[in-house]
């Protein structure tokens, strides 16, 4: 029987092509906690882990990501058969407690094992692909209208992205409000117009906001205020024709049960790492596709490594209606991957090959890790 020898950690940071600006931070490169998972047929699993500006953004760090498996996924994983994926998360889940984006990447690189074995992708193991391009959006995030227009009209006339998603929440809404519209009124009919407020608003901000979002012709507005107050989101969702999209209210299956029960989004940004793993993002994606939630891919500003295992799980879901922002890999100035993500025609195509489809190139990730030497741990 085939089992888990080893897992390896290794912490790379790679500059990113402009800085990229949220509401609580500006991100100038991206730290990315590869995972190798070595078993003892020879076979290895890749994964990865990646946060969003350190820890502005929500309670995992790429350093704590590789404690995490360091110091406690790996020794409870090391000797476990290899093929149990998920007896395996079912260890994971019950012994560490938070800490999704560590479970993730952990879990890619058993999902991608196990597919590599069978001879067969992540896709065909979670039933089979029902798309193999789904479109990308691309998030401008410069902070400035005429930088922010110029990126728009080059990636329109490449073919890259015709979906926007404007990151707003530092300004004064007026201002933000202003810088929208000047953005539409340049592209908005070739391209849809979005905005990401990062929980930024209050809820009286977030009314006067979406109102005006709503007059400029904005399709849609994720997470517009703070975490934790579903009546709130509620009564926005139920209060404007903008739709309203759960974000970082949802860290797995059981947020997302509570958040469909309320009717308090009508959009899921379902991330792979924010879930927990493939196995919770699935189980996200069920939920909403029950409750008549319109379902959306979203990403961590992850390389392209986990972009290609979200692409494998999303390509798997039957109503994918806002598509994805897998976009991760575009926003760095180097590829670490062997063969990069194809991105044409405004989408991302399903990478062909066993497992997630990807290999790493190794002369990059050993360009750019941190620290030279890997944690291992392995069976005695």
């Amino acid at each position: 029987m085939t089992q888990i020898d080893r897992i390896e950690t290794t912490l790379v940071d790679i500059p990113t092509i402009r800085g990229h600006v949220l509401s609580m931070t500006t991100m100038r490169s991206q730290a990315i906690v590869l995972v190798r998972v070595r078993f003892s047929d020879g076979s290895v699993g890749l994964g990865e882990g990646t946060s969003i500006g350190g820890m502005s953004y929500g309670p995992e760090s790429p350093e704590s990501i590789k404690l995490a498996i360091d110091s406690y996924i790996a020794p409870l994983l090391v000797g476990q058969p290899a093929d149990d994926v998920i007896a395996a998360i079912t260890l994971v889940e019950k012994s560490v407690r938070g800490n999704p984006i560590a479970r993730c990447a952990v879990e890619i690189a058993l999902w991608d094992g196990l597919a590599k074995r069978l001879n067969t992708s992540v896709a065909q193991v979670f039933g089979g692909p029902v798309r193999r391009a789904m479109p990308v959006a691309w998030t401008l995030a410069s902070g400035r209208s005429e930088t922010d227009i110029a990126e728009a009209e080059e990636l329109i006339a490449t073919r890259r992205h015709n979906i926007f998603k404007l990151k707003i929440g530092k300004r004064p809404v007026r201002e933000d409000l202003a810088h929208v519209e000047a953005i539409a009124r340049a592209v908005g009919d070739r391209a849809s117009i979005r905005v990401d407020v990062n929980q930024a608003w209050s809820l009286t901000d977030a009314r006067r906001g979406l109102a005006g979002l709503q007059a400029i012709g904005c399709e849609l507005a994720e997470q517009p205020i703070r975490i934790g107050d579903l009546a709130a989101l509620r009564a926005l969702t139920a209060g404007t024709e903008v739709a309203v999209m759960a974000d970082e209210q949802l860290n797995g299956p059981a947020d997302a049960l509570a958040v469909a029960a309320a009717r308090a989004a009508d959009v899921f940004a379902v991330k792979i790492g924010q879930s927990g793993g493939l196995k919770r993002a699935a189980e996200v994606c069920a939920i909403g596709d029950a409750a008549g939630i319109g379902l959306y891919g979203g990403t961590m500003l992850e390389s392209g490594l986990s972009t290609a295992a979200a692409v494998q799980l999303f390509s798997t879901v039957p109503h994918l209606d806002w598509g994805t922002e897998l976009f991760g890999p575009l926003l760095l100035t180097d590829e670490i991957l062997a063969e990069p993500l194809t991105y044409r025609d405004f989408s991302v195509l399903l990478p062909e090959g066993p497992g997630i489809g990807v290999t790493l190139d190794d002369s990059k990730v050993d360009f750019y890790r941190r620290d030279r030497a890997r944690s291992l741990h392995a069976v005695s």
